[in-house]
């Protein structure tokens, strides 16, 4: 079962290391960068679809950012 805590941590760590600027990733998945903002503070977790799209552009596994594997 996905754990909330480390999804957050996780999604935050990912954008962090990605040498994406958060301007940069929120033009990329159409939101604004407070949205992002707002991932990488852990107030609010993507939709399923940016959740996607955020796997697709950051090359991560989503199974990695749900918190199922290391």
């Amino acid at each position: 079962m996905a754990n909330l805590d480390k999804m957050r941590e996780r999604i935050k760590e990912t954008i962090k290391h990605s040498g994406i600027s958060q301007t940069q990733l929120a033009k990329m998945l159409l939101v604004s960068p407070s949205c992002i903002a707002h991932y990488v503070k852990g107030d609010i977790l993507p939709s399923i679809d940016k959740l996607a799209d955020l796997c697709l552009i950051l090359e991560v596994n989503p199974s990695y950012l749900l918190g199922l594997e290391d």
